[in-house]
């Protein structure tokens, strides 16, 4: 077998965690990269067996066979990475020719490479998607690289972190009820998160962390393992809260709550939609209520309909009253009406004022979304009765919706970089904290600008959509493995302490690999940038 072929991996080795062997799946990437290091070998080793140090479970692959994360295999005795190093180009080139090999193949962002052009003049960063870890520690990054930005030398160190506390929070665009706040979200039955805080027009959950992946029992670690892998690669993940709705999850695309894709992210409160709109509906209306789970809107009580000079209507409704015209609590938390659990807007309605209503008056009630509207005029006992809209009415209906904002969910992955990400670009890692902290270093994951937590340590969060397809792995212990790159110029580098004996160029890492492999060319897949992400990616401040 070819050390630069497409070997076939078809089995994992033991490991540590108790499987005689799981099936894996051939290898169908290009240019596996050798990889010269291999643990030495043990006397109790078989003899066509090498150790795997990447990670703490210390993999004995066979020949022919990859380790429990499928990331890394035994070609012809040499240790090699399975997966292609990523690198991000400024542009995409165009589609003039076909079946061009991937380690010389430019693509678009996420999309496979078989119908793009060579990249050979483009501008290249190389991230950290497949470029192996610096697991013990003590090793420096696989790739620290030398480039130049408008004459100024810079060097990005590159690697891929073994994640234990990390986790990922999602934002869901939705008024519907998810669960109450701290309930449990679970995966496969296993506990694998919680509700957080709502935020304006949006649910959040939480979900991973080093509690799930590690602090409970094996399942739990490996369902939420799983998990996080599939949200991280923007798999579509089914999840449900205890005491609430059910949903599928994927990073970019709606949320399905028990079974119905959300369209509409809500345009506001009740009472913000009665301030947007209420200009466009005096004079056609008598009364307006917004229904909404949070504040509830009630026209001509509020400051709005006050100033355009409304009468009251004499409506009663619901709830706790909290400053004029805004109500809390109309109705318990649901899938129905503005977030509630009504489907009958009515059931918020005590009634009308005699001595204050009319018969004929004209009521509206909507929701935040626009989604569910009815028209009521009161009858000579003032009761509301459904009768048709008005036209212009109906258009401002339309505007609610049109204002609303496609409904989506957000994945951002957390992670706190520790030691093996620290070390493997200075001894003294508390440097290369102080120097992001002073703005000196800039951080990425995967190309995609990171933001970086103030306080101590380096917790830095992203969005996974802006990453490359496939950013995330795992290994078994369990742990989640992300791209992370460290950016800097070469002067802030030597100031804290980095290992400027691994510096290489990007020439002689494409030529040559990670190791200087003399005849060993890189393995790599080239993509296009996001159009979100800056280019060059997230570089510090220029000096001077």
């Amino acid at each position: 077998m070819s050390s630069y072929g497409n070997p076939v991996m078809t089995e994992h080795t033991k490991v540590d965690f108790g499987a005689d062997s799981v099936d894996g799946e051939t290898a169908s990437t290009p240019g596996p990269t050798v990889l010269e290091r291999a643990a030495p070998r043990s006397e109790r080793m078989a003899s066509n067996k090498i150790e795997c140090n990447a990670c703490p479970v210390l993999c004995q692959i066979s020949e022919g066979r990859t380790g429990a994360c499928d990331r890394y295999a035994n070609a012809d005795g040499r240790l090699i990475r399975v997966d292609p190093v990523v690198f991000l180009s400024r542009a995409v080139a165009a589609p003039e020719t076909t079946g061009v090999a991937l380690e010389d193949a430019t693509v678009e962002f996420g999309a496979a490479s078989e119908a793009q052009a060579p990249a050979a003049e483009q501008a290249l960063f190389v991230t950290g998607v497949g470029a192996s870890s610096t697991y013990p520690d003590y090793k420096p990054a696989p790739f620290i690289v030398a480039s130049k930005l408008d004459d100024v030398d810079m060097i990005t160190v590159v690697t891929e972190g073994i994640f234990s506390y990390c986790s990922f929070k999602v934002k869901i665009d939705t008024d519907r009820f998810l669960g109450p706040e701290q309930a449990n979200v679970r995966c496969h039955g296993e506990i694998v998160g919680h509700v957080s805080t709502a935020e304006y027009g949006s649910q959040m959950l939480s979900l991973g962390g080093v509690h799930h992946l590690t602090g409970g029992s094996k399942k739990e670690g490996r369902v939420t393992c799983d998990m996080m892998l599939a949200l991280g690669n923007k798999e579509a993940v089914d999840l449900s809260i205890d005491g609430g709705a059910s949903l599928v999850i994927r990073a970019g695309a709606a949320p399905i709550v028990d079974g119905v894709e959300e369209q509409r992210m809500r345009v506001g409160c009740g009472s913000a939609t009665i301030g947007i709109f209420a200009k466009q509906w005096f004079g056609h209306v008598d009364e307006v209520v917004v229904v909404d789970d949070h504040i509830t809107g009630v026209l001509t009580e509020h400051q709005a309909g006050r100033c355009l000079g409304m009468t009251r209507s004499g409506l009663k409704i619901r709830g706790r009253k909290s400053t004029p015209g805004r109500y809390f609590q109309v109705a318990n938390p649901g899938t129905g009406w503005g977030g509630t659990d009504i489907q009958d807007p009515l059931a918020i309605v005590e009634g009308f004022d005699p001595a204050v209503a009319r018969p004929g008056m004209r009521l509206l009630m909507v929701s935040t979304t626009g989604e569910h509207a009815q028209w009521y005029e009161l009858d000579q006992d003032l009761v509301p009765r459904i009768a048709a809209m008005p036209d212009a009415v109906r258009g401002t209906v339309e505007r609610i919706g049109e204002n609303c904002e496609p409904s989506l969910a957000t994945v951002l992955f957390i992670g706190g970089a520790g030691g093996s990400l620290r070390a493997g670009a200075t001894e003294n890692p508390v440097l290369l904290t102080r120097a992001i902290k002073q703005k000196r270093v800039n951080v990425t994951c995967g190309g995609a600008p990171a933001y970086v937590w103030p306080g101590g340590g380096i917790t830095v969060m992203v969005d996974v959509s802006r990453m490359p397809d496939r950013s995330f792995g795992t290994v078994p212990t369990p742990a989640i493995v992300a791209p992370i790159e460290f950016t800097m110029t070469y002067d802030a580098y030597r100031d804290l302490g980095g290992h400027l004996a691994a510096v290489r160029s990007l020439e002689s890492v494409l030529a040559h690999g990670p190791d200087h492999t003399e005849g060993a060319p890189l393995a790599r897949r080239t993509l296009a940038r996001h159009p979100d992400n800056p280019w060059p990616p997230a570089m510090p401040p220029m000096p001077g």
